[in-house]
Parts: structure tokens; sequence; C-alpha cells
């Protein structure tokens, strides 16, 4: 396990560094998907679909829940996407069943007009320990959405996973709801 800790460590500084090359900015003003503005602003994309970043990702979301019973990774579209499918790429590596899906913003309307996407015909979201994954959190909102649309099917929140946690009130939002929220990274990691 020390080795895994260390490797761990390891990944993290890497996916810092990373994240402050490919998708940190700071300037004058932005407007985060809460509503708020703010002087700095994390586009993931770049580093999420980066081959060297998706694997950072998804490593250090498989380290956080080893030993965590769960049958699904995903989220609410855009962001957990790319996110939840390095995961079940890199689950496979290590041995460990872990399909993904994720939540639409809204029901297609044509089609299975299915909310959740990624479940074989005839498989429901009934009775599955699920972890949820986004790529900033701010107030909770994006994420809070798809874990109650998960909870009104029937599935059972294990975690909450953010790769990088603005330290905007997403810990709280999580609490108050009854979920177990572990980021991979904050803000005090980019402005020190």
């Amino acid at each position: 396990m020390a080795e895994n800790a260390t490797g761990s460590g390891i990944n993290r500084a890497r996916l810092i560094d990373l994240i402050k090359e490919r998708s940190f900015q700071e300037g004058p003003a932005f407007k985060l998907a809460s509503g708020k503005t703010s002087t700095f602003y994390f586009n993931m994309k770049p580093t999420m679909l980066d081959s060297e970043g998706a694997f950072l990702v998804a490593s250090l979301i498989l380290d956080q829940i080893e030993g965590i019973e769960a049958d699904l990774i995903g989220g609410l579209e855009m962001g957990a996407v790319p996110i939840a499918a390095s995961v079940t790429a890199i689950a496979h590596t290590r041995g460990r069943k872990l399909p993904a899906f994720f939540v639409r913003k809204q029901v297609k309307q044509h089609g299975t007009q299915a909310l959740v996407e990624g479940l074989a015909k005839g498989e429901s979201m009934s009775g599955k320990k699920v972890v949820v994954v986004e790529d900033v959190t701010t107030t909770g909102g994006s994420a809070l959405k798809a874990a109650e649309a998960l909870k009104a099917e029937g599935a059972e929140i294990v975690r909450i996973i953010t790769i990088v946690d603005r330290l905007d009130g997403a810990a709280e939002t999580f609490e108050n709801a009854g979920f177990k929220f572990v980021p991979l990274l904050t803000l005090t990691d980019f402005r020190k």
C-alpha cells in the first residue's frame, strides 16, 4: 500500500503541473457555470483529453475508490464523459470492472429517450452503487443534479469525486444532501 501512496503522490504532483500548463487561467473576469464570476478559471478539457492527463485523473480516481464497492462511474454530460471513459479503461488494466455512463442534461427527444446513457439493454440504475465524477466543482450544482437524478432511478451514490474543487461551497452542498465528496485537488493547489 505504501508504494501505491507514493505513486499517488507522484501522480498528484504531475497532475497539478499539467493542469497549470494546460487548463488553469487567470484574467480579469470569467463567468462560471454556477453564474458567479472569478478572476481564475479551470478549462479542464485540455487536461482531460490529453493522454497523460486522462491517465493521471483516472489513476487518482481509482486510488480514491480502492476498496469501495462500485458498479458504475459517470456523471452529468459533458464534463464527466471523458473522466468516466478514462476511468473505466484504466480500471480494466487493474483488473476491475467499472463500466461508465453519463446523465443527460435533458432527456433526448428521439431514440430511447433515455436520461442515463451507457447502460446495456435491460439494465437500470436500480440497486447500483455509483461513483459520480465531475471536472471542476464550484457550488456543486452540476454533480448534485446528476446524483439526484441517479438516486431517483434507484442508484446508491457511494462517492462524488471532482478533479478540482474551487472551494466555493460544494463540500457543504454535498454534505447537506448526504453525499460523500472527495476532491482530487483544490484551489489551494494552484493559488499558493
